[in-house]
């Protein structure tokens, strides 16, 4: 066997053995799913009666609707303000206080989690003490996620607005648009989708944030991957497989019509772009032609 074809199976194997400690947990999780058995590891045979049991299980689909409502809000508000913040840091390199916006922005992404939350609820506790508002749940729960959402938006964003070109909104400024039009017409279609993916990921780390929501989450608020951490530390119950499947179910499908659709959108463009390289130039008026020959 040669050096080369050694090599190529040797990295073969280290990334098949990358993705069997990858997704091999998540598979025994979606099979055990379907264990007639109490038990976790011991396999009795096949059933539909832990997602029955799931059903009526009124704790779990509250803190489900609650997780949704706030991931769906949270990613919302993380794209709009991140756009805004990576608008300003990449169209603006100077202005006042400009290092200290960036560090301020990046902060939550290098500060750990326990951290965030505690500052956050000791914050909140102090301004409800003096006006007597927000209330924990909810809404304390989506500030401390969009705080955190703001962060990966941003830099997801900023990332596509240091690859645009400058030149195309320069055209369009020059052929009259405001600039509130370059943003609408030239710049926000061309970034649209690291928006789609911005909005994808802070939906998914508001989904299943745990150390945020355990700080600021309040009575009658508790959130789905609370509902799990605390059933999960009594003991390890197949309702939770079941949900857990039906979640990875969904963001699965989810990820996979949200690839599709912005490669076809990609796929479109290309071709609209290279249709208009191809397409000729129109050919000269004859009155045109004899005054260039005269």
């Amino acid at each position: 066997m040669s050096a080369a074809m050694l090599n190529r199976w040797f990295g073969r194997g280290w990334l098949s053995a990358g993705y069997a400690f990858l997704y091999l947990p998540i598979v025994a999780l979606v099979l055990y799913s379907f264990n007639d058995s109490p038990i976790p590891n011991v396999w009795r045979g096949f059933t539909l009666k832990w997602y029955v049991a799931l059903a009526n299980d009124n704790e779990m689909l509250s803190g489900f609707w609650l997780s949704l409502k706030i991931a769906f809000f949270t990613a919302c508000g993380s794209v709009v303000l991140g756009t805004l913040a990576a608008f300003a840091l990449v169209k603006y390199k100077r202005f006042t206080g400009r290092t200290l916006f960036a560090g301020m922005v990046n902060a939550p992404l290098v500060m750990p989690e326990v951290v965030v939350g505690l500052s956050l609820l000791l914050m909140l506790v102090s301004v409800q003490r003096a006006i007597g508002f927000p209330e924990r749940g909810m809404m304390t729960i989506w500030f401390g996620h969009l705080l955190l959402g703001v962060a990966y938006a941003t830099v997801v964003i900023q990332a596509r607005l240091h690859d645009l070109n400058p030149q195309l909104e320069e055209a369009a400024q020059d052929l009259g648009a405001r600039p509130h039009q370059v943003f609408w017409l030239v710049t926000l279609p061309m970034i649209a989708q690291s928006l789609a993916s911005a909005w994808l990921l802070t939906f998914t780390l508001s989904l299943d944030d745990v150390v945020l929501s355990a700080f600021l989450s309040g009575p009658g608020a508790t959130t789905m991957p609370l509902v799990i951490f605390s059933r999960a530390r009594l003991g390890l119950n197949p309702s939770v497989n079941a949900v857990a499947t039906l979640i990875v179910f969904v963001v699965a499908g989810g990820s996979v019509a949200a690839s599709y659709l912005i490669a076809r959108t990609e796929r479109r463009r290309q071709q609209e772009m290279a249709a208009a390289f191809r397409t000729p130039s129109p050919d000269p008026s004859p009155h045109a032609k004899e005054e260039s020959t005269t």
